[in-house]
């Protein structure tokens, strides 16, 4: 019985939305909102092709190129502004400054500098995804609990041993966060460097089908994209659980003592 709520729950709304969208595009159709089984049999011409491998791996390493960059980059960073009071307060001007910038407006400077190659969409998905990982690891390095400071002090962790015992324990649960939200922003200027100059990808073939009025295909490309970023939201999960099980297994109680 949990089994299928739980199914309920997954499947429940998509259902409906896609029968109200069924039941739209039958009560008035349109070239430009094609019906979902016009969709379904697109995304099967379209996708279950070489093209998986022609566009869709190529945009997933260029993604997961970026994103790690982003995370390597953003936490190191973070752990550095986070630790020490005058780099944060020198560098904070800096950082809000940068952060005001939406990434789409760096594409074509990036675009400029670099060049019309693959390094260019990596280094635009990393644009904007080292922000939300850089700023959560400030934060979570910020809320480190002075007693526990205190404590490592005493036992004379020091450098190295600090870092990987208690700096970065006690902060995982922000830079998971920033992490977390790294990854829907990397979907998304993934398909916007696509789309600006590109020969392969999904936002170039998505842009590709729209210039030559195809329609359903077109769409079938969206779904793709929601599909796809569906399914690494729940890899990250999996991994998010993994990492922060010490973490989970803490609040638990207090939810239960709560409840």
């Amino acid at each position: 019985m949990t089994l299928l709520l739980r199914l309920l729950r997954l499947v429940g709304l998509p259902a409906l939305l896609i029968l109200g969208w069924w039941g739209y595009s039958a009560w008035r159709p349109s070239f430009y909102v094609p019906s979902p089984p016009r969709i379904a049999s697109a995304f099967a011409d379209v996708w279950f092709t070489r093209r998986i491998l022609d566009d869709v791996l190529p945009s997933l390493g260029r993604l997961l190129a970026g994103y790690v960059l982003a995370a390597l980059l953003g936490v190191a960073l973070g752990v550095a502004i986070g630790s020490y009071r005058r780099l944060r307060a020198t560098t904070e001007p800096v950082l809000e400054f940068f952060r005001a910038i939406p990434p789409p407006v760096l594409v074509p400077l990036i675009m400029l500098i670099v060049g019309l190659n693959d390094m260019m969409k990596v280094l635009v998905i990393v644009s904007g995804c080292v922000w939300p990982v850089l700023l959560n690891t400030v934060e979570g390095v910020r809320a480190l609990d002075e007693v526990l400071a205190d404590t490592a002090r005493a036992y004379g962790l020091r450098g190295v041993s600090r870092l990987r015992r208690l700096v970065l324990p006690a902060a995982s649960p922000q830079i998971m966060a920033g992490l977390r939200q790294a990854l829907s922003v990397g979907i998304i200027l993934m398909v916007i460097g696509e789309m600006f100059a590109s020969s392969s990808g999904l936002g170039y073939t998505i842009v590709l089908f729209q210039h030559g009025f195809q329609i359903p295909e077109m769409w079938s490309g969206i779904v793709l994209l929601g599909l796809l970023g569906f399914a690494l939201s729940l890899a990250f999960r999996a991994v998010e659980r993994r990492v922060l099980y010490w973490h989970h297994a803490l609040s638990r109680p207090d939810r239960e003592a709560h409840a």
